[in-house]
């Protein structure tokens, strides 16, 4: 899948799971059970054991329509071994014009992490394809909103603090996507093999996406 095709499914689909599992051995089926939600865009975090080769795996024997993203990319040197083994999107946690010009090099999708106007205006002039505002946590929809004004054309995503019932807030407050995990990857329920209530609750997350972007584009 080309950068284009790997923008145009993040922002037409809204949601990206953000996998921090320490335990790779139930990845495989956390994934499926979430893909089977609705839920199609993975980003695995450099904080997993082995996550440059679990990428390489996955992008190999997922789905064509499932995207394979990495998390937590904070150099060039990751940005390089992520690329080569696969990655469709590099997520970072801060912004690294490196990792920016690396991605655009190889026609990658790039989401670096700021926190300030400052931050996120600089991201986008180097190129950046979606803005992570990260910790969205301490900020909430309304920093969204704000922004909007004199950023109108800059892409925003909201990780930390974005839950299954508030995704609306973020959507409606002019996010474009949002990145999502303990919420949506429910500790209790993987160390007791229910990943039916994961499927269920990626359901639940899509469905207030799309509602939520309905009722922007009816605005």
């Amino acid at each position: 899948m080309d950068r284009e095709s790997v923008l145009h499914q993040i922002l037409s689909t809204g949601v990206v799971a953000v996998i921090r599992m320490r335990d790779s051995r139930k990845l495989l089926k956390v994934i499926e059970a979430i893909c089977a939600g609705g839920v199609k865009c993975i980003e695995i975090t450099m904080t997993v054991p082995g996550a440059p080769a679990i990428i390489q795996e996955l992008a190999t024997s997922v789905p064509r329509d499932v995207l394979i993203g990495a998390g937590t990319v904070v150099d060039a040197r990751k940005a390089h071994e992520v690329i080569k083994a696969g990655a469709t999107f590099v997520v970072a946690p801060t912004t690294d014009f490196d990792v920016i010009r690396i991605c655009r090099e190889q026609g990658v999708v790039v989401i670096p992490g700021c926190f300030t106007p400052s931050e996120i205006l600089a991201a986008w002039k180097a190129g950046a394809d979606i803005i992570k505002v990260f910790p969205a946590t301490s900020l909430g929809p309304k920093y969204f909103k704000d922004l909007s004004g004199p950023f109108p054309e800059i892409r925003l995503m909201p990780t930390g603090g974005v839950t299954i019932d508030n995704v609306g807030e973020w959507i409606r407050a002019g996010a474009v996507a949002v990145g999502i995990g303990s919420d949506l990857l429910d500790k209790k329920s993987i160390d007791e093999g229910r990943y039916e209530v994961l499927t269920e609750r990626a359901e639940r997350m899509v469905r207030n996406f799309q509602e939520a972007k309905q009722s922007m584009s009816r605005i």
